[in-house]
């Protein structure tokens, strides 16, 4: 046996993904793994923002939500949140889950109907970050 710690290991967390894949299928029965994005690009090709996500077992679970700063004020993070749950239920999700910290935008994801489940203390500045949860039904 041999224990090594080193830097991120894309082969390893490729293995283990595929491990828990096999564990949580025969627990579970659920078999559909996917994921997806959503992005938008302004006129010059340039990324105004994007959405990445994973949908299993009919929950959909965002990642990551990124607008352009100059673009916050127009709706692209509603138009792109909208689009994504949009997209879970044509996948057949009924539930979607994301985590904001409080210094990015639980606001954002509470305006649109999702509630919080729970934080996590401890991210730096004083900050937490907010575990939330809204039915797609």
């Amino acid at each position: 046996m041999d224990l090594t710690v080193g830097e991120a290991d894309s082969e390893l967390e490729q293995r283990l993904s595929d491990e828990l894949d096999t564990f949580n299928i025969a627990a579970t029965g659920a078999d559909d793994r996917g994921a997806f994005s959503v992005k938008v690009t302004d006129d010059a090709g340039e990324l105004v923002g994007g959405l990445a996500a994973w949908t299993w077992g009919g929950l959909c679970g965002i990642d990551m939500v990124w607008i352009r700063e100059d673009s916050r004020k127009d709706g692209w993070g509603t138009k792109v949140l909208l689009a994504a749950e949009a997209e879970a239920r044509r996948r057949g999700c009924d539930r979607i889950a994301v985590s904001s910290f409080t210094f990015q935008a639980p606001g954002f994801y509470q305006r649109h109907g999702y509630v919080e489940t729970g934080r996590t203390r401890g991210i730096p500045g004083g900050n937490e970050d907010i575990h939330m949860f809204k039915s797609l039904q």
